[in-house]
């Protein structure tokens, strides 16, 4: 199974590329599922209702959450009515919405999509080890989901690695998002679990992660809050993973960087082109 995950999506920068690009991709790299977190889809903070249906019909087939999720206040209720779109499932018992689901792939395959938080220099929610673990032990890799994706959404560069590690040979890929930097260790773990400690953001990077530089810069250099940050407007650059599974286990066999547009060094994944 081919599986394309897409890092934040920051603005509208970020939103063309997705849109522009993702039909492209989808027919070129006969992708089987297409996942993307949309926390910062609009105006940088939060998604809204036009949004999802936009990404859904460019052909994205889940849609991932994070500490923006709510940002837009639309979605504390239209998330109920969209079922390709996750917040983090860690949020307390009640929070609207759901943190997992289990999708059809084009090639007819499940994929369970996880969507999960950390607590390392974040908002403190619920334990995301324990909440992961309760699905994963509901639903297993191969007995009841032909593919495992799951997003952590992190501060820390070590709880990611932490949750890579404990989920390996369990889930297909383990994905880390939230600090809009793509990393450079996307490997196949011991166990089997593709695993990238962040995808990195799809939006400007001639920006302080996806803003504007001269907000941001103005509360490092004088620690007062001046206007509100906005994101850049410059070409973005598509920052993902991509993974290919073996049909028989569901694990990873082959993992490579995707980098198209904007002002980062270009990658693809060789094994697709």
């Amino acid at each position: 199974m081919r599986i394309l995950f897409i890092g934040d999506i920051v603005g509208r920068s970020g939103r063309t590329a997705l849109l522009n690009r993702l039909p492209g991709l989808i027919r070129d790299w006969r992708l089987d599922f297409v996942a993307v977190n949309g926390e910062n889809a609009a105006g940088g903070f939060g998604i809204t209702e036009a949004i999802y249906h936009e990404f859904v019909d460019a052909g994205v087939d889940v849609i991932t959450g994070g500490n923006h999720s709510w940002d837009q206040r639309e979605a504390l209720v239209f998330i109920e009515r969209a079922p390709k779109l996750l917040r983090p499932i860690n949020f307390p018992h009640g929070t609207p919405g759901r943190g997992a689901a289990l999708v059809d792939a084009r090639n007819g395959a499940r994929v369970l999509v996880v969507n999960v938080m950390g607590r390392v220099f974040m908002d403190a929610l619920d334990d995301p080890f324990a909440a992961v673990e309760r699905e994963l032990d509901v639903c297993k890799l191969k007995r009841d989901a032909d593919a495992i994706v799951i997003d952590v959404h992190c501060e820390a560069t070590s709880e990611k690695q932490g949750m890579g590690h404990f989920c390996d040979g369990r889930a297909s890929l383990v994905v880390g998002t939230h600090t809009h930097v793509p990393t450079a260790d996307h490997r196949v773990l011991a166990g089997g679990t593709a695993f990238v400690s962040d995808v990195g953001m799809t939006g400007d990077y001639d920006s302080v992660i996806g803003m504007v530089k001269d907000e941001p810069l103005n509360r490092f250099l004088r620690k007062i809050p001046g206007n509100r940050f906005e994101p850049a407007l410059g070409e973005a650059t598509l920052c993902a993973v991509a993974v290919e599974t073996d049909d028989a286990s569901g694990l990873a066999h082959r993992v490579g960087a995707v980098r198209l547009g904007g002002r980062l060094e270009q990658a693809r994944p060789s094994f697709w082109e």
